[in-house]
């Protein structure tokens, strides 16, 4: 908004002035190139980052509960701070404020939702987390809307519209019961049954109260986290936490989410355009996310990050073929027909992400963990998820002026790369319980090698389809002689 830039970023405000008046030649792709202007986008991701592996110890000690409650109460300072800025320090420092409830957040709500779903439902339920971010979106994309014509302080109501969704989860910190597993692995066992007979609705919980009971008692015997994961026999977890966040970044998604309104604008769209096509995408992102959570138990992982990750490369690849047969003459402007092809090709990518690697990137990383590696291994992967936002948000616009239509090929062939990772590396995890996820690894043709075959007593709780790689739940017997 041009009371904002004018405020905090004088500097890109004149420069923008002065390129729609044709008064300074620019590439199309330069107009918002600024390091601080990157810096308040990015100052968030980096504080998530740093607070994510904060979150993980709170996680951990004091649950699921109070982690979503500190991080409510960051939100609401954060909003506070940024909407009643004086100064770019204020703003900046509100952000960080900001990225502390999100790095909280990101730790604790996936697994809470992981946790309290029931295992044939797990997929749906977690996703929601992702759903409600992507509803977020769109709602932040029409508060902004609203609110950009609201003269000097219409930006000021748009950052306090982040004080509702903090107090909802300030709220919901108070009065919603902490998970089974966290309850039962602090040693509150008669709680934890009394929570999982409330979220199943039967009183007869003592079989799948016995497989948490199991789980915390083989992580108790581990010395610690951080320590644990690290261990040779942890190495398929540890790569997922830090290889699925590390390419959901490279796909470029945030890159385009978060700069949507600019990148529109520096291809010739003006700022009320630039935001109406912004919502647009973000009603698609709504709409793919519900696909994913129509899909994911029904479907599959695998199948939706392949099909995903093949739709947003040809995605990537058609962007940059129209922006690079178009501003080669030097043009700073889209002409309709071209704009449109733009903004479809746009919600072709942000449709593949939100039904793929978007929910799935949050997903996956939370069933995979066993019990004594769960916090810790979500701090990662929320830590990971974060520094490379931070990179993408702080040198996007930067990258973007030197590469050009370039940097949308770059992006393309990061998806190409982690499409064959999940098709050769990831088991599929729909359908099985979260304590007998680990036997996935035992079993799969590659991880079999680096952690060993073995399997629970007398039977396997997987096998693997010699066609196609897949790996799916068998009926067996688990250690304690009951039937999986």
């Amino acid at each position: 908004m041009p009371p904002f830039l004018s405020t905090f970023f004088p500097g890109v405000y004149a420069k923008q002035l002065a390129i729609e008046s044709s008064k300074v030649p620019t590439s199309p792709y330069c107009k918002f190139d600024s390091p601080t202007l990157q810096l308040f986008t990015s100052s968030l991701f980096m504080a998530g980052l740093v607070a994510s592996l904060g979150a993980s110890y709170l996680t951990s000690r004091h649950g699921r509960k109070a982690t979503m409650l500190a991080s409510g109460i960051a939100f609401l300072i954060g909003a506070g701070l940024t909407a009643g800025a004086a100064h770019v320090v204020m703003l900046v420092v509100g952000r960080i404020a900001l990225g502390v409830g999100v790095g909280f957040a990101n730790q604790a709500v996936p697994l809470y939702l992981s946790e309290m779903a029931p295992h044939h439902l797990r997929g749906a339920c977690n996703i929601m987390f992702q759903l409600a971010t992507t509803i977020g979106i769109l709602v932040a994309q029409l508060l902004n809307m609203a609110t950009a014509g609201m003269g000097a302080y219409g930006w000021r109501v748009s950052l306090a519209g982040a004080a509702l969704p903090a107090i909802l989860l300030t709220v919901g910190g108070v009065i919603l019961p902490d998970t089974p597993n966290s309850l039962a692995q602090r040693g509150h066992g008669e709680a934890a049954v009394k929570v999982l007979r409330r979220l199943r609705g039967v009183e007869d919980v003592d079989a799948e109260m016995e497989d948490i009971r199991a789980a915390v008692q083989a992580a108790a015997k581990e010395t610690g986290g951080w320590k644990t994961i690290f261990q040779a026999r942890y190495r398929p977890e540890l790569t997922m936490a830090v290889c699925i966040p590390l390419f959901q970044q490279f796909t470029g998604i945030n890159s385009i989410m978060f700069y949507a309104p600019v990148i529109m604008s520096s291809l010739g769209m003006g700022t009320k355009a630039a935001l109406l096509n912004t919502v647009i995408i973000g009603a698609v992102n709504v709409g793919a996310t519900l696909v994913s959570v129509y899909l994911v138990d029904k479907a599959g992982r695998k199948p939706l990050f392949i099909e995903g990750g093949i739709q947003m490369a040809a995605a990537q690849v058609a962007m940059a073929v129209l922006l690079g047969m178009y501003f080669k003459d030097g043009s700073t402007t889209l002409p309709p027909a071209v704009g449109i092809a733009v903004i479809a090709v746009i919600c072709l990518f942000v449709s593949a992400f939100a039904w793929s690697w978007g929910p799935l990137g949050w997903l996956v990383p939370t069933e995979i963990q066993p019990l004594e590696t769960r916090s810790v291994g979500q701090g990662i992967t929320v830590a990971v998820n974060f520094a490379l936002t931070f990179i993408m948000g702080q040198f996007f616009v930067t990258m973007m002026c030197g590469m050009r239509y370039g940097i949308f090929l770059f992006f393309a062939a990061w998806v190409v790369v982690m499409t064959v990772f999940v098709g050769a590396l990831l088991p599929e995890t729909k359908g099985v319980p979260l304590e007998e996820v680990s036997a996935l690894w035992r079993a799969h043709w590659f991880w079999k090698r680096v952690v060993g075959p073995a399997v629970p007593h007398g039977a396997s709780l997987v096998r693997e389809d010699s066609a196609s790689g897949a790996l799916t739940a068998m009926g067996g017997k688990g250690n304690d002689g009951r039937k999986v």
